[in-house]
């Protein structure tokens, strides 16, 4: 055997590597960012508090400025507290490596968050998808037929999910969380909670094994990798334990609290976005040979319906006109022929636009 197979653990070696394209010289709609940058005064502002960090000493591993800001700014429950990572990528790790009990599995509905999949198979645990309705809406008799059968430590639902934009139905998802009861927990991830303007943090106080995760990436801070998540007390007490020390930067840190003492101007990005989502839609289903799938996040899922051309072809047409979305058609069977565009700007939206016209001709 080679030292490869003497070290790495199989499931490890069966995996790909999270692939991230280089975006350099295109107009960039693959990563779901916001598009626009802060004011002018305010970056002036930021970057003296930044040259004020000592970036000679370790963060205050407790963050409470931090937290106590996010709790006060992104309507956490009164009496909870957040724990911070180095983007949500970091708390779905820290969850699966406090959860991965011998045999324990990880259930989540499919198409959704590949992370949800690599950070349990890293974590030793079995994943288990289940597959979302044609139309992309939970198939709730079968989510609570895998809960029933496989007992999960951990349960995931985006809302809205990703790649397919939609909510899923909130009566169903309390429904999955009742089910799982006290054998784990349910996440609910609402990275795209500033687009879709529906949350399940205020039910916090309702559901002792509900946990309500977010990242401020998709606000307009991708740059500085920061998510939060909340829970019960007993809960993050346990999760705090695995979080590495000083997993937050100096300079993420005071920047994500300078930023969310000015949080109105990302919550007008994020309503200007929305308003694009809803032009660029309609854009979009006046053409023929396409399908529009509703959304709620800061993306849009298209799938080409003509016969005489491929998403893979679009997908590389419109490579060739330096624009760069997202080909996931090879992602799950249900999302064949798909694409996924982020809503960006109204002149990027227009560049995307022209060129996909010139790709479909």
């Amino acid at each position: 055997m080679s030292l490869i197979e003497n070290i790495i653990r199989p499931e490890v070696r069966a995996l790909a590597a999270y692939h991230v394209p280089d975006a350099s010289g295109f107009v960039k709609l693959d990563a779901m960012e916001n598009p626009y940058t802060l004011p002018e005064s305010l970056r002036a502002e930021l970057a003296q508090r930044l040259g004020d960090v000592a970036m000679n000493r370790y963060p205050v591993p407790s963050y409470a400025a931090l937290k106590e800001k996010i709790c006060r700014k992104l309507g956490v429950p009164a009496g909870f507290d957040v724990i911070l990572g180095n983007g949500s990528d970091e708390l779905i790790s820290i969850m699966s490596v406090a959860c991965a009990k011998p045999g324990a599995k990880v259930v989540a509905p499919t198409p959704g968050f590949v992370m949800y999949a690599m950070s349990a198979r890293f974590a030793g645990m079995e994943f288990v998808g289940v597959p979302l309705k044609p139309d992309f809406s939970l198939d709730k008799p079968a989510m609570l037929a895998a809960i029933a059968q496989h007992k999960p430590a951990v349960t995931y639902l985006a809302y809205p999910n990703n790649p397919t934009g939609n909510l899923f139905n909130a009566d169903d998802m309390v429904e999955i969380i009742r089910a799982v009861g006290d054998s784990g927990i349910v996440v609910v991830d609402e990275a795209y909670q500033p687009f879709a303007q529906a949350s399940f943090m205020p039910r916090l106080p309702e559901f002792d094994n509900l946990v309500v995760m977010r990242t401020v990436s998709k606000l307009g801070l991708a740059g500085i990798r920061l998510g939060y998540m909340s829970a019960a007390r007993d809960l993050l007490t346990e999760f705090d334990k695995v979080r590495p020390p000083y997993n937050v930067n100096v300079l993420s840190q005071t920047a994500a609290e300078f930023v969310l003492d000015h949080v109105d101007v990302l919550d007008a990005q994020a309503a200007a976005l929305c308003d694009e989502r809803t032009r660029l839609s309609a854009e979009l289903t006046a053409l023929p040979g396409l399908e529009i799938f509703p959304s709620a996040a800061n993306f849009l899922l298209i799938r080409i319906k003509t016969q005489k051309i491929h998403a893979d072809n679009v997908f590389s047409a419109l490579l060739d006109r330096k624009v760069l979305i997202k080909n996931v058609g090879k992602m799950h069977p249900l999302l064949e022929n798909c694409l996924r565009v982020t809503v960006s700007t109204p002149e990027e939206n227009q560049l995307f636009l022209d060129a996909l016209k010139a790709s479909l001709a």
